[in-house]
């Protein structure tokens, strides 16, 4: 690898075992095998850029080791229901397993708050995570996502994946399954359908 890959592999050991705050440029530069304090700054512009980087290529290992999970255990004449079934119980399963990955992104979202640069790199890296989300739960290249796909189908997934990120972190004997999570979305939706009707509109309240 170049110093540019050994630099994000490096990154990424360290957010894994110190955490976003606690990663220092030596400590970054030590984990990529020797590789320049200037190199940092050559490759990525800063510590902070660096770190973001590593971040999102993590989330996208995550991404792909999902979808390789689901490739090899969905059958392909399983009905929507039972595909959205096993991509939450996957997710749900990857949680446990990439817990200083999650960890790492919340700590990425509190120095934000008072890092711009921070703030900018993860804001882009939602941006491409509603667009990843929407094809993937549509089954196509993310080149056939529209802005309108992204806002809607992509946002809620990845407000739906947040909480219940949230949930295994703190609580995990009490968070909930691939199946109950969509349980949950069929019941709403369900109620949703029954008090808007189908074509949505006024709210009407539930009879008491």
């Amino acid at each position: 690898m170049g110093n540019r890959e050994d630099l994000l592999a490096g990154a990424k050991r360290c957010l894994w075992e110190k955490g976003y705050a606690r990663t220092t440029v030596r400590d970054i530069t030590a984990a990529a095998g020797g590789v320049s304090m200037a190199a940092i700054g050559y490759h990525f512009g800063s510590r902070e850029a660096l770190l973001n980087a590593a971040l999102i290529e993590g989330m996208d290992e995550w991404g792909a080791e999902v979808r390789g999970a689901l490739a090899e255990s969905v059958d392909p004449a399983a009905t929507p229901v039972e595909r959205y079934t096993a991509t939450w119980t996957a997710m749900v399963d990857s949680l446990a397993e990439r817990r200083q990955l999650w960890l790492a992104s919340i700590e990425a979202l509190l120095q934000a708050e008072h890092a711009p640069e921070v703030r900018a790199g993860l804001a882009h890296g939602q941006q491409e995570g509603r667009r990843g989300m929407a094809a993937w739960i549509r089954g196509v290249d993310e080149s056939a996502i529209n802005e309108t796909d992204a806002r809607t189908l992509g946002s809620v997934q990845m407000a739906l994946l947040s909480g219940v990120m949230m949930q295994w972190l703190t609580d995990p004997a009490h968070a909930p399954t691939g199946h109950e999570v969509v349980a949950g979305l069929r019941e709403l939706a369900d109620r949703l359908e029954s008090q808007l009707g189908p074509e949505g509109g006024e709210w009407q309240a539930p009879p008491e």
